[in-house]
């Protein structure tokens, strides 16, 4: 073929083909028109058959409420007289619940089977419920998968339900408070009760189609998963608006068939819709939800172990004590094990009571789950040595609560406590004071057996008496003093804590006695009162006072007496020492003579010096020395000291030397009284030193004293005597009248210091001086002041 005539077949070919779709897009379009104004129509007599139908089911006083397949409720429709009619006859008394609730739960109360039948295999029944007021028939019927009650007057006549579509959509009547709407099959929007329009905002339903408003998306989506499938669909879904969040539970039931034209329901896809608010569910729930949260946490921080069964008699939930106590894998916690599997695994791992018929045992524990109250409490004694208390309650949710303490250490304090106690009463009843415990209450808590005894009172008659008041009406027999009683009254029963301070005194008993008294307030607001009977010691306290005024009286006989005696031996001593001193100067007389008279004025020396001793004994003793303080140069003592004795030392054919380091401190001290007792000290050295021996005098400080050390290479000091060395009026075997040392002692003392002895047998002995660098007066010894 040629190609123009290729190109001319081609041409017809296409001309042919526009004309037949020319053709096609006109009889489409001449039908697409005739469809919607069908729509359109079908649309108006959709509405006008609806408006007529709400005002047949207003115009009756019965009341028809539609059920869900779980046996909620999903409607109610009637003249609000006739459902406050019903609520009152029915449910009379109940409130703050819906009228679709109330009313089908009274109707499946009276008929459980009947109205179970019609949910669940769509049986429909006729029935009658008889209350104070009248009677009421309810017809059930089971409308597009949808099951329906209503509910008449007995003296209404019966109507039949048609069991068609038409009906369907009347009782989708405006009067439900659930957004209704039903959508054809392509999502179009075929009709909407009120409250789907209140809800979108739209003032009517055809301006709700002309703007193509939704429900919500999601919601559309569950309705075209409904239409495709043809099979009942459920959503949840949030929605926002004016304010607030609200849920919505969205059900979508396939009709069968819608047409938006003529309102006919033989095309596939239509789909009836209902929105329930869920709002005030969620919010409950989520109230719940964070309350068993809180709940959790809580029994979380708690020290006692907790368990939840619920009426599963599956754990439900347990706290962290729970597993610590038990020691417990947490993983197979988490399992959520059978009451009766812990029970094994516990068992297993020996932490229950070792009984002998365990299965008994345990069918026991099971029981409590149909307990309707809570059990009384137990405790378990388990083979580690711990008791366990148990509490075992019913749980508001189901099941029951279990509750474990760990008392083993409450137990233990316990029996402290109550031996405490024991030991207390036994300590008690061995006392000689009679001793009363008395509550903040004022009534008599404990008492003694000497209690008894000091009052000659039977403890029946105290017990039988155990307020204060008349206990001590008892007791005015024995000390009748208002006054004391009123006393003790106020600091056993006055609050008031400056009432309550300890305190002490005496009263006289009828028969003579002296009692002595004394309260103290005990920790836990108790009050201790105890007698005494101190008649004995106080005459012992008034003898030994008379003995001590006696002896002060013969001490200071003693000090007068050792005065005057002194004073009247100076007299003669001085005397004599000077006529001694004065046949030595004689010239012509006799050496033998001379010596005698030496030895003559070294006696009285001697003797001059220790009536000088024991006065200033007698001096410290009664309290009367005092220092005169000064800075003293050591060195310069220990020089002027020494030079006293050295003749005599080296007449001996010993040695005397000093050991004063250069620039020592000077101490604060009374020169006159510190070189009187190196004299004795020196005195005591020359007595003991020997032909060849030492005698070494030295002296050393630190940051608070000085110790001046006189040591003699003589025949020492035997060692049971060292410990009395410094004792007065004891005779020693080196010489002495026996107060010299202890005067040494005492000038020491005086200061601050103290005074030791070192000594070896044959090998000589050592006497130290501790001397503080600043002494005061009245000071003591270091080792008198510990107290």
């Amino acid at each position: 073929m040629a190609g123009a005539d290729i190109a001319f077949v081609a041409a017809s070919g296409a001309a042919g083909l526009a004309l037949s779709v020319s053709a096609w897009a006109w009889r489409f379009r001449h039908r697409l028109a005739a469809r919607e104004a069908a729509v359109e129509s079908g649309a108006a007599y959709a509405a006008e058959t609806l408006a007529e139908r709400d005002a047949a089911l207003s115009a009756f006083d019965d009341i028809r409420i539609g059920l869900r397949s779980d046996g909620g409720v999903t409607a109610i429709l009637g003249a609000p007289e006739g459902i406050a009619a019903a609520r009152a006859d029915l449910a009379p008394g109940v409130e703050n619940v819906d009228d679709a609730v109330v009313l089908a739960v009274a109707v499946h109360t009276a008929h459980p089977a009947a109205v179970t039948a019609l949910v669940e295999q769509g049986i429909g029944c006729d029935l009658r419920i008889e209350t104070d007021r009248g009677a009421w028939a309810i017809e059930g019927r089971l409308v597009s998968g949808a099951a329906w009650l209503r509910l008449a007057p007995a003296r209404a006549a019966p109507h039949q339900v048609d069991t068609g579509v038409g009906l369907g959509l009347g009782l989708l009547a405006d009067a439900s408070p659930a957004p209704t709407w039903v959508v054809d099959a392509e999502g179009r929007l075929v009709w909407a009760n009120r409250a789907w329009l209140s809800e979108v905002k739209a003032p009517s339903l055809d301006d709700a189609r002309s703007r193509s408003l939704s429900f919500d998306r999601g919601a559309e989506a569950v309705l075209a998963e409904a239409g495709r499938l043809g099979v009942r669909q459920e959503g949840f879904r949030w929605t926002s608006g004016g304010g607030r969040r609200r849920a919505w539970r969205i059900v979508a039931e396939p009709l069968g068939g819608a047409s938006a034209d003529a309102g006919d329901l033989s095309s596939p896809g239509a789909v009836l819709a209902f929105a329930i608010d869920m709002t005030e569910a969620e919010e409950t729930r989520d109230t719940l939800r964070r309350h068993v949260e809180a709940h959790d946490e809580t029994l979380n921080h708690l020290a006692d172990a907790v368990a939840i069964f619920g009426p599963s008699k599956r754990l439900a939930f347990h706290n962290t004590a729970f597993q610590a106590l038990f020691n417990i894998d947490p993983a197979w916690l988490d399992e959520r094990p059978t009451h009766a599997e812990l029970l094994d695994r516990l068992r297993q791992r020996r932490m229950l009571p070792e009984v002998i018929d365990y299965a008994g045992w345990k069918t026991r524990e099971l029981e409590f789950y149909g307990a309707a109250e809570a059990a009384p409490d137990d405790s378990w004694s388990l083979p580690d040595g711990r008791t366990l208390r148990v509490v075992r309650q019913p749980h508001p949710l189901g099941g029951i609560l279990l509750l474990f303490s760990d008392i083993t250490d409450e137990l233990k304090l316990r029996s402290r406590y109550n031996a405490q106690i024991q030991v207390q009463t036994a300590t008690l009843d061995k006392l000689n004071d009679a001793v009363a415990v008395f509550g903040s209450d004022g009534r008599l808590r404990l008492h003694n057996e000497a209690f008894e005894r000091f009052w000659d009172i039977l403890g029946d008659r105290l017990e039988a008496a155990s307020d204060f008041d008349a206990i001590a009406e008892l007791l005015k027999a024995v000390i009748p003093d208002p006054a004391l009683w009123l006393g003790l009254k106020a600091r056993v029963a006055d609050p008031d804590p400056e009432s309550r301070i300890a305190v002490s005194g005496e009263a006289r008993t009828t028969d003579g006695r002296i009692a002595a008294w004394q309260t103290r307030p005990l920790p836990d607001g108790a009050t201790l009162v105890a007698f005494s009977d101190v008649t004995a010691r106080r005459e012992l306290e008034q003898a030994l006072a008379a003995k001590a005024a006696a002896l002060e009286e013969s001490q200071a006989l003693k000090r007068e007496f050792v005065g005057s005696v002194s004073y009247e031996l100076r007299t003669p001593l001085t005397t004599i020492v000077g006529y001694s001193e004065l046949l030595e100067t004689l010239g012509d007389l006799p050496e033998r003579s001379r010596q005698h008279a030496g030895a003559i004025r070294v006696a009285a020396s001697q003797l001059a010096r220790s009536i000088d001793d024991v006065l200033d004994m007698a001096q410290i003793d009664a309290g009367e020395m005092e220092l005169t303080l000064g800075d003293v140069r050591v060195c310069d003592l220990l020089s002027e000291t020494a030079e006293k004795v050295r003749a005599r030392i080296e007449g001996r054919g010993a040695t005397l030397t000093i050991v004063c380091p250069d620039r020592l401190r000077p101490m604060r001290a009374d020169e006159k009284r510190i070189g009187q007792a190196l004299d004795h000290l020196l005195e005591n050295a020359t007595r003991a030193v020997s032909d060849g021996g030492e005698v070494t005098l030295t002296a050393e400080t630190n940051a608070s004293e000085v110790r001046i050390r006189v040591q003699d290479t003589g025949r020492g000091i035997p060692y049971h005597l060292q410990a009395h060395v410094f004792d007065r009026f004891v005779r020693r075997d080196r010489g002495g009248p026996g107060v010299g040392l202890a005067l040494v002692k005492a000038l020491v003392e005086l200061h601050g210091g103290w005074a030791e002895v070192e000594s070896e047998p044959g090998k000589g002995a050592a006497f130290i001086l501790h001397l503080p660098l600043e002494a005061v007066r009245d000071a003591a010894a270091p080792e008198l002041l510990l107290g």
